[in-house]
């Protein structure tokens, strides 16, 4: 893992930035687009396809949604994930980065290459639903046993990238590239001390053999109506580090704290002065950042001071120049608040998770959102601000031209307010939306497919603040 910052633009020796053009008409490394009237074809047969594997998808979904699978651990999942791709005659890879799947589908004629991507891991969440299919399962995580449930919409990720897959193996004579698919575990983070997820994906070179050109991914939204389509180009969800600050002081008996350094009490401190980075030192009006404490540990009675008290939180930025000084700020804070009550704090950054910013290519955003109203409806689409949450889809957009967007999963009838959210027991999807989604991603493969795309050379990250539309 990199301990370094990461820039929240594309990365890699002997890579160029591309300002990515649509060509109604043009070439891709010497291959002609494709007519309207094929694409057009094309689009008509892939929504009739979606239409019907819908009640396919929907069953894939209870079927892992009854049966999660924790990080790395995705054991049964990527079976059922391989076994569908061989069926369709799909080149089929398994094993990368411990449980993930890939497959390679392609085309009866020479074109770019299009990836899709889909998450598989579910969370240690115990759940609540009272859907027939619910998750009983359980199992060990991080020496605990934990409830393990789809409280993320994993379940459903998997289950439209297959109808995906079997709506394009559908039309492979016809598609001018190939189409990767790839299935990702441990996407919520790899167990202690183990690696995984897109960055492993990334290292292991899911995006070579052959090289990718673009790469489109969705996430459900159980917060917005079902089969709304939401996104926004450049920064959609923040970068993510943790951090752990260690307060060292002198441990001494409860009922004489003067005779000692109490490592708590400066724990307090810090915590509250913490909060001045975002309220008194980031411009707020331009920039967005959230630093959380999310855990305290220390001591073990009530009368014995201890002689250390541990900080574990989380930081949220969306852009390069905000998370340095957030972070340097959280050094500057912790120590000092330490150092005047002769006590002393170190200050790891990040500790497990370092995700980069979620971007958005600009250009293949503006190039994606008419597919995207076609498929949805025009009142159905909607740009919103950045969210700062996070996710490894990262690592593959700071790579290659990535575009990713929300699909909404709230019955129409019941009011946002009163949706379970993300991460919760009772988080729940209305099914109506996955084909909204598989008409989504097949939409995009096959129009990126049929009209290509070619470099410029332009950059692609100002590495400034990300503007609210």
């Amino acid at each position: 893992m990199s301990k370094g910052p990461m820039k929240n633009h594309y990365q890699g020796s002997d890579w160029k930035p591309w300002l990515v053009t649509l060509l109604a008409g043009g070439v891709f490394a010497g291959i002609p687009a494709v007519s309207a009237g094929t694409q057009g074809d094309l689009h008509r047969r892939a929504m009739q396809a979606a239409s019907q594997v819908e009640s396919q998808v929907i069953a894939w979904r209870r079927d892992f949604h009854q049966h999660p699978e924790l990080g790395n651990r995705e054991f049964r999942t990527s079976e059922a994930v391989a076994n569908h791709l061989r069926a369709l005659g799909i080149e089929t890879r398994t094993g990368i980065a411990q449980t993930g799947v890939v497959g390679l589908l392609l085309g009866g004629k020479a074109g770019p290459v299009v990836a899709l991507r889909a998450d598989m891991d579910a969370l240690p969440v115990t759940e609540r639903t009272p859907v027939p299919f619910a998750s009983r399962e359980r199992a060990v995580y991080n020496g605990e046993e934990v409830g393990v449930m789809h409280a993320c919409g994993h379940d459903a990720h998997v289950a439209i990238l297959m109808g995906v897959a079997q709506v394009l193996a559908g039309l492979r004579d016809e598609l001018p590239g190939t189409v990767k698919f790839i299935f990702q575990p441990a996407e919520e983070g790899a167990p202690a001390g183990e690696e995984g997820g897109a960055r492993l994906m990334v290292q292991e070179g899911v995006l070579d053999n052959p090289k990718v050109d673009a790469i489109f991914g969705l996430h459900t939204d159980a917060l917005r109506t079902a089969g709304e389509i939401s996104s926004r180009p450049e920064g959609l969800m923040a970068s993510a580090q943790d951090f752990r600050i260690k307060v060292r002081g002198r441990q001494t008996h409860g009922s004489s704290p003067w005779t000692g350094l109490d490592p708590v009490v400066v724990a307090a401190q810090i915590v509250y002065s913490l909060q001045t980075i975002v309220s008194r030192q980031v411009d707020v009006t331009r920039e967005v950042a959230v630093v959380t404490v999310g855990r305290i540990q220390g001591g073990v009675r009530s009368n014995i001071i201890p002689e250390e008290v541990e900080l574990v939180g989380t930081i949220r930025t969306l852009d390069d120049r905000t998370r340095e000084l957030v972070h340097d700020r959280i050094r500057r804070i912790a120590q000092g608040v330490a150092a005047a009550a002769g006590t002393t704090a170190t200050v790891e950054i990040p500790l497990t998770t370092d995700y980069p910013v979620t971007y958005n290519h600009p250009q293949l955003t503006e190039w994606a959102w008419p597919i995207l109203l076609k498929v949805a409806g025009p009142d159905r689409v909607a740009r919103i601000p950045p969210r700062t949450v996070a996710e490894d889809f990262s690592f593959y957009a700071a790579k290659v031209p990535g575009f990713f967007f929300f699909l909404g999963g709230r019955p129409p009838e019941l009011p946002a307010q009163e949706a379970a959210d993300h991460h919760t027991p009772d988080f729940y999807l209305d099914e109506s939306s996955f084909i909204t989604g598989v008409r989504a991603l097949a939409a995009l493969a096959i129009e990126f497919l049929g009209r290509p795309w070619t470099p410029t050379g332009a950059g692609v990250s100002s590495g400034q603040p990300v503007r609210y539309p």
